[in-house]
């Protein structure tokens, strides 16, 4: 058999599995009718994490906080993830979303999702192949009660399951599983299917571990390396990249060679540079196979580069930017990220056309917006060490091949303090102009009130499509916050937006729902709010904004039945 006859037969028992798989999984059961597109719900997914699975990569997996992962407490070695879930237009069944990031050397999107979430998602209707560092979209099962229990979760029968040893293990009866999953013969439960778990209280305990391993027999064997790598990298700046051996794998940082480096980036030629930042260069690189983004800093930016590397080592969420690695020679050091295929989202905004970008759709601004808020609600208020980030702005919220929003450049994040007041306070901020909040200005001193500020002003110019400093008449330059506010103020409180209509975006043609903009411009006008006592947290911000995306996936659908195909027409996806 020749290598053609054998790659063809090899898509063809994929292509097998596949089909296979999705007739198992259109056969699982519905408990409750999915019809009210605008209903939301929390519910719960089972999950059995795999020895080598930390709670940051969990964390990634379903694109949660760590607050949303519970255990199970008597020897079952089950985690439990809290999801909303919601009615998907033109699905006609209930679904939460996630992304899964492939981190192994590539595979078929199906043998990648089974292998991943154990029969936990909906496998995406594709047997492509997808490389190392890709992005897969998916949907989760979930499901909402109909009001006889508090919450479903969603369950994979495995071997030795049944009715009854699930009713005693959750502590629930055996009809109302048999209830909720239509189960005619209890003896019927097959391996490998889907069930949910009728449930009035949220199940297991606070998922408290060390050194961020899951409740697995076997701790990682990496996790201590890694934990001697962070404190090399704070207290003794990295001079060299010989002082760690390369022994770690891509979830942990890799040191690479300055001779890599160099290859990646075809010696650091200008077709490689992707921009300039606050403290450093970045060029996209080819680093062993996979896409990355290189910031190089000359030797005088230690401070800085140690700096970043202090917050990286400790900050792992699916809306920021993922530290890969690091490279030190005797006069520069390099920070390398994931390669955020789509840029910043300032080049998607400002001038786009001349940035070589397609219009962003209403949709696809929401959803930025959701992402950032909920990286930023993650180094605020669910890390172990807290932090303000102190430079939040447009160019600095990068987008992925899905126009998935991630945070980037931590070189001047600083740890949360607690004052006398009980305020959060940090060390001196040097962000952009525009983005700075009031009491910046007059006592020089960063919050996690600052960060909310300067988000506000990202949302206006989320709304308006223009940048934080506008050129008016001859050489005076205003805010788009006082711009902004100046029109808010004057608004009637109503859904109308009619007064505010001029100051959206005209390159959305109209294509967006009225009061959904309404309600954004008024939270971004709560967050710029010149009181800091008066602005939102970022955990507010975050279900506003869940709110806004319902509505507007809602009024999307109304439109066209199909959203993504209805957002093409703004903005091929």
């Amino acid at each position: 058999m020749n290598l053609i006859q054998k790659t063809r037969l090899k898509l063809l028992l994929h292509l097998n599995i596949f089909l296979l798989c999705l007739y198992c999984t259109s056969s699982y059961p519905t408990p409750m009718k999915c019809t009210d597109t605008s209903r939301v719900c929390t519910s719960f997914l089972a999950f059995k994490p795999r020895p080598n699975q930390t709670l940051a990569m969990i964390q990634s997996m379903f694109d949660v906080l760590p607050d949303e992962v519970t255990v199970e407490g008597n020897g079952w070695e089950y985690i439990f993830i809290r999801k909303n879930c919601s009615c998907a237009a033109g699905m006609k069944k209930y679904v939460s979303n996630t992304t899964l990031t492939v981190k192994s050397n590539g595979g078929f999107v199906h043998d990648l999702v089974m292998e991943a979430y154990d029969g936990l998602a909906l496998l995406p209707n594709t047997t492509r192949w997808v490389r190392k560092g890709g992005v897969i979209s998916l949907s989760l099962f979930c499901s909402c009660s109909s009001g006889l229990w508090n919450y479903l979760m969603s369950y994979v029968i495995r071997d030795g399951d049944s009715v009854e040893s699930l009713a005693s293990r959750f502590g629930v009866s055996m009809d109302s599983i048999e209830t909720v999953n239509a189960i005619d013969n209890a003896d019927t439960l097959a391996v490998g299917s889907l069930y949910y778990i009728p449930l009035n209280s949220v199940p297991g305990e606070l998922y408290h571990l060390k050194n961020d391993t899951p409740p697995a027999p076997t701790p990682s064997p990496s996790v201590d390396n890694f934990s001697v790598i962070c404190a090399i990298i704070e207290y003794e700046f990295l001079f060299s990249a010989a002082l760690i051996p390369d022994i770690l794998d891509m979830d942990k940082p890799v040191v690479f060679s300055h001779e890599e480096i160099f290859s990646s980036t075809d010696g650091f030629s200008d077709s490689n540079l992707l921009g300039h930042r606050k403290y450093g260069s970045v060029y996209y690189g080819l680093l062993r196979d996979q896409e990355v983004a290189i910031k190089r800093m000359t030797g005088a930016k230690t401070k800085e580069f140690t700096s970043e590397m202090k917050v990286l080592c400790k900050v792992h969420h699916a809306n920021l930017v993922e530290f890969i690695g690091y490279a030190a020679s005797h006069d520069e050091f390099f920070l390398i990220y994931e390669y955020a295929q789509k840029g910043s989202l300032s080049s998607h905004l400002h001038d786009p056309q001349n940035n070589g970008h397609s219009p962003l759709s209403w949709i696809t601004r929401v959803q930025v917006a959701l992402d950032a808020a909920r990286g930023l609600e993650y180094i605020h208020e669910h890390t172990k060490t807290r932090y303000v980030h102190q430079d939040i702005k447009t160019s600095n919220i990068l987008l992925d091949a899905s126009f998935r929003a991630k945070i980037s450049d931590f070189g001047l994040a600083k740890l949360v303090c607690k004052t006398n007041a009980g305020e959060t306070t940090a060390t001196k901020v040097v962000n952009a102009y525009g983005y700075l909040a009031p009491e910046y200005l007059s006592n020089g001193l960063a919050t996690t009130k600052s960060d909310v500020y300067a988000f506000g002003v990202v949302l206006f110019e989320i709304i308006s499509g223009k940048e934080a400093i506008i050129q008016t008449q001859g050489p005076e330059k205003r805010s788009l916050a006082s711009i902004m506010l100046a029109v808010l103020r004057n608004s009637p409180e109503s859904v109308s937006l009619s007064s505010t209509r001029n100051l959206v975006d005209p390159i959305m043609m109209d294509l967006y729902p009225h009061d959904c903009v309404f309600k954004m411009a008024m939270l971004a006008k709560q967050c710029v709010d010149e009181d800091p006592v008066l602005r939102p947290d970022m955990k507010q911000v975050v279900i506003s904004l869940s709110q806004i995306m319902l509505s507007s996936v809602e009024w999307e659908a109304t439109l066209a039945g199909n959203s993504q195909v209805f957002s093409g027409l703004v903005q091929g996806r």
